[in-house]
């Protein structure tokens, strides 16, 4: 959840200061959402070339409206996809080529980003994990967090932590068995 906040902040950040004129921050926002923004525009246009022109086009529009952005009303990401989509169907409109995706096509596009409510969800999930990971002793959830968040073998860990490998697999297996209990009970 931690994560998810922070990029959300800095994005929301980085609005406001574009707003200001800052062009810094519009290289931020472009780091940020180039990849995502790109996939909106090349859906919706149906063609690469097209897609990189409606892109340089929506960043143009991000800088001239970037002031007009409510944190209260919308996710950063949310308005900055509206942007990108809006953009890419004006584009499509205005080119009438042939082969090219209706506006009810575009319509009917669907955003891989998860739907609120699930989104809710999973914040919660993580949230209690993080939660149940804090209630372990100390070694084990050491253990645990450098296994599964950090990629960190058994064995790279029992040398880390200057221990033989058996009580290395014993801890994560107990912090582990701890953990389930902890998520069930939640």
């Amino acid at each position: 959840m931690g994560d998810i906040d922070t990029e959300r902040d800095r994005l929301i950040t980085a609005l406001a200061q574009v707003a200001q004129r800052d062009r810094s921050a519009l290289r931020q926002v472009y780091t940020m959402t180039s990849a995502k923004l790109f996939g909106v525009c090349l859906r919706i246009s149906a063609d690469r070339d097209a897609a990189e022109d409606i892109l340089q086009d929506v960043y143009i529009k991000i800088w001239n409206r970037a002031e007009r952005f409510d944190a209260g009303r919308a996710s950063p990401i949310t308005w900055l996809c509206a942007i990108a989509r809006n953009t890419a169907i004006d584009w499509c409109r205005a080119s009438r080529r042939p082969g090219m995706a209706t506006e009810e096509a575009a319509a009917q596009i669907a955003d891989a980003t998860p739907l609120a409510d699930m989104a809710i969800e999973r914040d919660q999930h993580s949230a209690r994990l993080f939660a149940c990971l804090d209630e372990l002793e100390d070694r084990h959830c050491l253990a645990i967090r450098s296994a599964f968040l950090d990629g960190l073998t058994y064995a790279q860990l029992a040398d880390r932590m200057a221990v033989p490998l058996g009580t290395m697999k014993s801890w994560i297996r107990r912090g582990l068995q701890q953990l389930k209990a902890c998520m069930s009970d939640g």
